[in-house]
């Protein structure tokens, strides 16, 4: 169902003008939530009127779909702090900020030092540089820009 749920955010809100980020089905029984994460396609940043348009227009296509039985709140929201960062454009875009990685082999927070087309460089506080590919890892931002990027 995870996969489906996505693909028709995606294929809702993509069309629109926005870039789903994350979209999960929470809890269970009566206390279920479809989040949904987005941001703009168009790097600008997202506000109230953009999350309420893409909250009315994929409710209205979830109550078509049904595609989760029973009762859920659906709840779309900003990136925010724990922004994830998962394409090449997002690490390029939030250069020079901290991230925190998570690997198979454990966590670390280190600045986003340098992008390639297929890795990602992070320098930790101990100056150590760790090279990770694309796809391997998952980060979030651990710091906010002074200005909206």
């Amino acid at each position: 169902m995870g996969e489906s749920l996505e693909k028709i955010a995606k294929d809702v809100l993509e069309p629109l003008g926005y870039e789903v980020l994350e979209a999960v089905l929470l809890g269970s029984g009566r206390g279920r939530v479809f989040r949904v994460r987005l941001d703009r396609a168009d790097e600008a940043a997202i506000t109230v009127a953009d999350l309420e348009r893409a909250s009315r227009i994929l409710s209205l296509e979830l109550d078509r779909l049904d595609p989760i039985p029973g009762r859920y709140r659906l709840e779309v929201e900003s990136p925010g702090p724990d922004r994830p960062l998962l394409k090449q454009r997002h690490f390029e875009r939030f250069m020079g900020l901290k991230a925190r990685v998570r690997t198979a082999s454990g966590r670390f927070q280190g600045k986003i030092a340098r992008v390639d087309e297929d890795s990602v460089t992070f320098v930790l506080a101990n100056g150590e540089a760790r090279t990770l590919k694309l796809g391997t890892f998952r980060a979030n931002l651990a710091e906010w820009p002074k200005t909206p990027r």
